[in-house]
């Protein structure tokens, strides 16, 4: 695969990976020339993530939060033991004897529970230590089903799922507090579209501007065209990145592209390996220029800074390539600070706001 030159690679976002999943490489930070926004998900790759920062806080923006795949092992209130909260949780009121032996089995391989308390405090303070940290990853899954043994190999799924009713407070909460402290948003959503609009529009009624202040990514977002058409127009705080190891697996991911404004549109790895986030992302990268008409850089034109939204850019939008046009929308998400668009006065609601004016005048 070939690589755009060093000038603009540099200006490359990777906005979603798990780099800390597996061993860093020796290279670090040397061999990485893209930037990266690096994900948590559970209790254990929270400090990793911390680390990871401190050794490039220049290439690696981090992101704190917990993923509904983890979100069975969270108590919302302290549990009188560690079988009572797993049981609350997996098990239904009448469990069938596979169900029990399969319980068992799990059990073994779980920590634990932590509650949610602490965990919201250990998010604040990664947030408040990184001021350019995100909230990442969090979201909602209606698919996810738990392992016995997450770290095993092959990794054999159960029949246990997760209540999403469990899973909407923790991501509730995380987002209202990614609201409360202005971060923008890295989101997890599967099968969850419905249950996720729902949310946002619950946030937008009780938070008003300070909810449209924050960004939202839908990462690796492979939803049917219509439905992003619907959630464009109606959020326009909301955003969404693509992924080669998950998009491209579906010929969905080609309609989508087109259909996503330019203003929306990131790419991504969503990849565990340090060595391959930037050929992963630059597979993403073609994939765009090719379906959106984009050109790729072959050098780069440094005119002046850009201010989050490319105000300041003497190059017509119309003339921007792929690499400058997903940069100025990586900017302008972390930025936040959208506004939906005022309903226009009908001409009579006009006429009667003239009528009064000229009478008080």
């Amino acid at each position: 695969m070939e690589f755009p030159p060093p000038s603009v690679l540099a200006h490359v976002v990777d906005v979603h990976c798990h780099p800390t999943d597996t061993d860093i490489p020796d290279g670090f930070p040397e061999d990485l020339h893209i930037t990266i926004c690096a994900m948590s998900a559970q209790t254990r790759d929270q400090p990793l993530v911390r680390e990871l920062t401190a050794k490039c806080p220049e290439r690696v923006i981090p992101a704190f939060g917990y993923h509904p795949w983890w979100a069975h092992q969270i108590a919302l209130t302290k549990p009188e033991s560690k079988r009572k909260h797993y049981e609350s949780i997996l098990l239904s009121s009448s469990p069938s004897e596979e169900d029990l032996v399969a319980f068992e089995k799990v059990l073994e391989s779980q920590p634990e529970p932590r509650l949610f308390d602490d965990i919201l405090s250990e998010v604040r303070k990664n947030l408040l230590d990184f001021p350019n940290a995100l909230v990442g990853e969090i979201g909602l899954d209606r698919a996810v089903r738990i392992p016995y043994d997450y770290d095993a190999t092959p990794r054999i799924l159960t029949r246990f799922t997760i209540p999403v009713e469990h899973q909407l407070k923790i991501f509730e909460t995380q987002l209202e507090l990614a609201v409360e402290l202005r971060r923008s948003v890295s989101m997890h959503c599967v099968k969850a579209h419905d249950a996720t609009i729902s949310v946002f529009a619950r946030m937008a009624k009780k938070f008003g501007d300070k909810f449209w202040d924050v960004s939202v990514d839908l990462h690796s977002c492979g939803v049917s065209p219509q439905v992003w058409k619907d959630i464009e127009k109606k959020y326009c705080n909301i955003f969404i990145s693509l992924s080669a190891i998950h998009n491209t697996r579906s010929e969905n991911h080609k309609k989508l592209i087109e259909t996503v404004s330019p203003q929306r549109l990131l790419i991504e790895s969503d990849y565990n390996t340090m060595s391959e986030l930037t050929p992963q992302t630059i597979k993403m990268l073609n994939t765009v220029s090719k379906i959106k008409g984009w050109p790729i850089e072959q050098e780069w034109t440094d005119d002046g800074d850009i201010d989050g939204v490319g105000a300041r850019l003497n190059i017509p939008e119309g003339e921007w390539g792929a690499v400058r046009r997903l940069e100025v929308n990586w900017k302008a998400f972390l930025k936040g600070g959208h506004r939906p668009e005022q309903k226009v006065l009908s001409k009579f609601k006009r006429f009667q706001n003239d009528w009064v004016s000229d009478d008080e005048a």
